[in-house]
Protein backbone atom coordinates (compact mmCIF):
# COMPACT_ATOMS: atom_id res chain seq x y z
CA UNK A 1 0.00 0.00 0.00
CA UNK A 2 1.26 3.83 -0.51
CA UNK A 3 1.09 5.98 2.20
CA UNK A 4 2.93 9.39 -0.08
CA UNK A 5 0.38 11.43 1.49
CA UNK A 6 -0.40 12.21 -1.88
CA UNK A 7 2.97 13.53 -2.50
CA UNK A 8 5.07 12.16 -5.29
CA UNK A 9 7.49 9.55 -4.24
CA UNK A 10 11.57 10.38 -4.35
CA UNK A 11 14.39 7.74 -4.61
CA UNK A 12 17.49 9.83 -5.38
CA UNK A 13 18.80 11.10 -1.77
CA UNK A 14 22.45 10.87 -1.73
CA UNK A 15 24.78 12.02 0.70
CA UNK A 16 26.91 14.39 -1.67
CA UNK A 17 26.65 15.22 -5.05
CA UNK A 18 29.93 16.78 -7.30
CA UNK A 19 29.87 19.49 -10.23
CA UNK A 20 32.13 20.60 -12.88
CA UNK A 21 32.51 23.50 -13.98
CA UNK A 22 30.34 26.25 -12.39
CA UNK A 23 33.11 28.32 -11.94
CA UNK A 24 35.17 29.06 -15.01
CA UNK A 25 39.15 29.58 -14.39
CA UNK A 26 39.53 33.48 -14.22
CA UNK A 27 36.50 33.44 -11.84
CA UNK A 28 38.41 30.97 -9.82
CA UNK A 29 40.89 33.30 -9.78
CA UNK A 30 38.53 36.20 -8.88
CA UNK A 31 37.69 34.45 -6.22
CA UNK A 32 41.37 33.70 -4.59
CA UNK A 33 41.77 37.08 -5.33
CA UNK A 34 39.30 37.78 -2.62
CA UNK A 35 41.43 36.82 0.39
CA UNK A 36 43.29 39.33 2.08
CA UNK A 37 45.49 38.07 4.81
CA UNK A 38 44.58 41.50 7.49
CA UNK A 39 40.69 40.00 7.21
CA UNK A 40 41.75 36.23 8.37
CA UNK A 41 40.57 34.45 11.45
CA UNK A 42 41.46 31.40 13.17
CA UNK A 43 38.76 29.13 12.25
CA UNK A 44 35.93 28.54 15.38
CA UNK A 45 33.48 25.80 16.14
CA UNK A 46 30.26 25.98 16.28
CA UNK A 47 29.68 23.43 18.89
CA UNK A 48 29.92 24.46 23.23
CA UNK A 49 30.74 27.79 23.38
CA UNK A 50 29.92 30.40 21.04
CA UNK A 51 33.18 31.20 18.67
CA UNK A 52 35.31 28.23 20.80
CA UNK A 53 38.77 27.80 18.96
CA UNK A 54 39.24 24.02 19.72
CA UNK A 55 42.62 23.26 18.02
CA UNK A 56 42.55 19.60 18.63
CA UNK A 57 39.37 19.21 16.36
CA UNK A 58 39.87 22.29 13.53
CA UNK A 59 42.73 24.05 12.71
CA UNK A 60 42.41 25.88 9.59
CA UNK A 61 42.24 30.07 8.24
CA UNK A 62 39.08 31.49 6.89
CA UNK A 63 37.55 34.75 5.72
CA UNK A 64 34.18 35.79 5.17
CA UNK A 65 32.85 37.02 1.48
CA UNK A 66 30.88 40.07 2.12
CA UNK A 67 27.06 39.48 0.54
CA UNK A 68 27.73 43.12 -1.13
CA UNK A 69 27.09 43.71 -5.26
CA UNK A 70 30.23 42.69 -6.54
CA UNK A 71 30.08 39.69 -4.80
CA UNK A 72 26.54 38.98 -5.73
CA UNK A 73 27.57 36.83 -8.90
CA UNK A 74 29.38 34.10 -6.48
CA UNK A 75 26.28 34.49 -4.46
CA UNK A 76 24.21 33.92 -7.20
CA UNK A 77 25.98 31.07 -9.06
CA UNK A 78 25.81 28.75 -5.50
CA UNK A 79 22.78 29.56 -4.35
CA UNK A 80 21.63 28.40 -8.49
CA UNK A 81 23.53 25.58 -7.84
CA UNK A 82 22.11 24.63 -4.55
CA UNK A 83 18.78 25.23 -5.71
CA UNK A 84 18.85 22.80 -8.81
CA UNK A 85 20.50 20.16 -6.44
CA UNK A 86 17.73 20.23 -3.92
CA UNK A 87 14.86 20.08 -6.46
CA UNK A 88 17.00 17.02 -8.15
CA UNK A 89 17.60 15.23 -4.52
CA UNK A 90 16.00 16.24 -1.29
CA UNK A 91 12.96 18.70 -1.30
CA UNK A 92 13.93 20.67 1.65
CA UNK A 93 12.30 23.41 2.72
CA UNK A 94 14.94 26.13 1.79
CA UNK A 95 15.23 29.63 2.59
CA UNK A 96 18.92 30.83 1.40
CA UNK A 97 22.15 31.68 2.57
CA UNK A 98 21.84 33.50 5.74
CA UNK A 99 25.56 33.44 6.63
CA UNK A 100 28.46 34.87 4.74
CA UNK A 101 30.46 32.52 2.46
CA UNK A 102 33.53 31.61 3.72
CA UNK A 103 37.07 31.33 2.09
CA UNK A 104 39.16 28.67 3.94
CA UNK A 105 42.08 27.83 3.77
CA UNK A 106 44.28 24.70 5.10
CA UNK A 107 48.01 25.24 5.65
CA UNK A 108 50.67 21.94 6.61
CA UNK A 109 48.77 20.62 9.58
CA UNK A 110 45.71 22.12 9.29
CA UNK A 111 42.71 19.34 9.21
CA UNK A 112 38.92 19.46 10.16
CA UNK A 113 37.93 16.84 11.81
CA UNK A 114 35.06 14.53 11.72
CA UNK A 115 31.78 17.16 12.21
CA UNK A 116 28.33 17.91 10.77
CA UNK A 117 27.69 21.47 9.89
CA UNK A 118 23.90 20.86 11.33
CA UNK A 119 23.24 21.26 15.32
CA UNK A 120 22.19 23.03 18.23
CA UNK A 121 22.05 26.48 18.34
CA UNK A 122 22.46 28.80 15.31
CA UNK A 123 23.19 26.06 13.18
CA UNK A 124 20.18 24.09 13.24
CA UNK A 125 18.74 26.33 10.54
CA UNK A 126 21.63 24.81 8.38
CA UNK A 127 20.34 22.46 5.64
CA UNK A 128 22.55 22.18 2.66
CA UNK A 129 26.22 22.73 2.91
CA UNK A 130 28.29 23.43 -0.28
CA UNK A 131 31.98 24.21 -0.68
CA UNK A 132 33.85 24.80 -3.85
CA UNK A 133 37.52 23.52 -4.38
CA UNK A 134 40.18 26.05 -5.27
CA UNK A 135 43.31 24.40 -5.61
CA UNK A 136 44.82 22.57 -7.73
CA UNK A 137 45.55 19.13 -6.27
CA UNK A 138 48.86 19.30 -7.04
CA UNK A 139 49.55 22.43 -5.14
CA UNK A 140 48.91 20.13 -2.06
CA UNK A 141 49.39 16.79 -0.34
CA UNK A 142 46.62 15.33 2.63
CA UNK A 143 43.84 17.49 2.89
CA UNK A 144 40.84 15.06 1.72
CA UNK A 145 37.39 16.24 2.48
CA UNK A 146 35.92 13.04 3.19
CA UNK A 147 32.50 11.99 4.28
CA UNK A 148 31.17 8.96 6.34
CA UNK A 149 28.78 6.48 4.64
CA UNK A 150 27.32 3.62 5.90
CA UNK A 151 30.23 3.10 7.96
CA UNK A 152 32.89 3.54 4.63
CA UNK A 153 35.12 6.71 4.30
CA UNK A 154 34.12 8.16 0.86
CA UNK A 155 36.89 10.51 -0.40
CA UNK A 156 35.47 14.03 -2.63
CA UNK A 157 37.46 14.40 -5.96
CA UNK A 158 40.16 17.02 -6.08
CA UNK A 159 40.11 18.69 -8.77
CA UNK A 160 39.86 22.54 -8.78
CA UNK A 161 36.61 23.82 -9.47
CA UNK A 162 34.77 20.95 -8.33
CA UNK A 163 31.58 21.57 -6.43
CA UNK A 164 30.31 19.50 -3.31
CA UNK A 165 26.73 19.65 -2.29
CA UNK A 166 25.70 17.98 0.66
CA UNK A 167 23.17 17.86 3.33
CA UNK A 168 25.03 19.74 6.75
CA UNK A 169 23.73 16.28 8.86
CA UNK A 170 26.39 14.09 6.35
CA UNK A 171 29.35 13.83 8.84
CA UNK A 172 32.41 14.42 6.87
CA UNK A 173 35.92 16.23 8.01
CA UNK A 174 39.09 17.47 5.85
CA UNK A 175 42.28 15.59 6.72
CA UNK A 176 46.02 16.76 7.98
CA UNK A 177 47.69 18.98 5.13
CA UNK A 178 51.34 17.64 4.99
CA UNK A 179 52.27 20.19 2.46
CA UNK A 180 51.20 22.91 0.60
CA UNK A 181 48.09 24.83 0.92
CA UNK A 182 44.88 23.78 0.05
CA UNK A 183 41.47 26.48 -0.62
CA UNK A 184 38.06 25.99 -0.93
CA UNK A 185 34.80 28.16 -0.35
CA UNK A 186 31.96 26.67 2.27
CA UNK A 187 28.55 28.10 2.47
CA UNK A 188 25.50 26.63 4.02
CA UNK A 189 21.57 27.13 2.89
CA UNK A 190 19.68 27.71 5.55
CA UNK A 191 15.87 26.82 5.84
CA UNK A 192 13.03 26.22 8.50
CA UNK A 193 13.50 23.43 10.98
CA UNK A 194 12.64 20.20 9.80
CA UNK A 195 9.12 18.82 10.22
Amino acid sequence: MNYSFGLPLKHNFAEQIYYNGLFLPHEIKMILDLWKDDETLKATLSAGESGEYVDELRKSSVMFIKNEPQNKWVYDKMAGLAMKTNNERYWFDLLGFEEELQLTRYSEGDFFDWHMDFGAGDISARKLSITVQLSDPDEYEGGDLQFMANQKVISAPREKGTIIVFPSFVMHRVTPITKGVRQSIVGWVWGPPYR
